[in-house]
């Protein structure tokens, strides 16, 4: 299958990877002057979990390919849009009237309706997906980051079309096991108030990798993410179809906050997944966080955790007011 990632982000970059290991064949669509400023080339060091337990080392220099324009009668069967929750409308924009043959995976965070959140993108090319992958570039221009074994992929309450089997098997290919999710906007919903608890936190500490093995802040976190649930709830969300993504803010406290300090500070592949976003003067989490507030706010929903944070998501970047 002929794939374009769109942008060369964390997720796009490790997936595409992985995809082209498959023997698919990749692209990556970047803005005009960006491919001469990345060079022909990616510096790798991911933990690949995919057929060991405790992950592989991978550390290479991997050659990429970029194109800077798109032209509505390209020939990609898939585009993977994987951009943070907030750029997602600019970037739907763009692609509307590009997306030519090819199928499009949403592949990411979304806080408003998803079907708002395409646009004018035609539903009848989407394809519905979230990465279980994660990590940051260094100030070397590495990629950190790890790749977890499955990935989630969900619908909106009907079956997948055959576009939607399709790129499910692109995935299986590169050796992904496929988790489904049949209310994907519940879930997405659910796994984005998980983030605000956690990047809360983070931000508080100056970013996420600091939060292994704190019990204090995880404790912390754990609890404003307790304190979204009603919020959940306001938008309409019926929990009791989410129980296993709410256990971990239902559960008390004081038991579940050491167990995630330990598996963060002694389990590889936990640690790493806090790790990688090391990254202080990251959008997204302030996004998230800025979003979910927004939302509690709007509908009369006391979130006192997550407005004792605010100061540290309403800063622009690290140590700037």
């Amino acid at each position: 299958m002929k794939i374009l990632m769109f942008g060369r982000g964390v997720i796009a970059t490790i997936y595409g990877w992985a995809l082209e290991r498959a023997g698919h064949d990749v692209e990556f669509y970047v803005r005009p002057g960006r491919a001469a400023a990345y060079g022909d080339a990616v510096e790798l060091d991911l933990l690949d979990t995919r057929r060991r337990v405790w992950g592989q080392r991978v550390a290479e220099k991997w050659p990429v390919r970029y194109r800077e324009a798109l032209e509505p009668d390209h020939d990609f069967d898939l585009i993977v849009l994987s951009v943070s929750h907030h750029r997602l409308a600019e970037a739907a924009a763009f692609l509307a009237p590009r997306v030519g043959q090819a199928t499009v995976l949403v592949f990411g965070n979304i806080w408003a309706e998803p079907l708002a959140a395409i646009g004018a993108l035609p539903v009848d090319r989407i394809a519905w997906g979230f990465p279980q992958a994660g990590g940051g570039f260094g100030a070397d221009g590495v990629l950190h980051g790890a790749l977890l074994p499955s990935v989630v992929f969900g619908t909106l309450g009907r079956p997948p079309t055959d576009r939607e089997r399709a790129v499910r098997q692109v995935f299986r290919e590169a050796g992904l096991r496929l988790k489904e999710r049949p209310d994907f906007r519940g879930w997405l919903w659910v796994h984005f108030v998980s983030d605000a608890g956690l990047h809360s936190q983070g931000l508080r500490r100056g970013s996420l990798s600091k939060l292994a093995g704190a019990k204090g802040d995880l404790r912390e976190a754990l609890l404003t993410g307790r304190e979204l649930l009603p919020l959940l709830e306001a938008r309409g969300l019926d929990l009791r179809r989410h129980r296993g993504g709410v256990v971990l803010f239902r559960a008390p406290a004081w038991l579940t906050a050491p167990v995630f300090a330990w598996l963060t500070a002694h389990v590889a592949l936990a640690r790493v997944s806090l790790e990688a976003h090391s990254d202080p003067d990251a959008e997204e989490p302030r996004e998230v966080c800025r979003d979910t507030l927004a939302e509690a706010r709007r509908l009369g929903i006391a979130v006192p955790r997550l407005e004792a944070a605010e100061p540290y998501f309403t800063r622009e970047a690290t140590g700037r007011a």
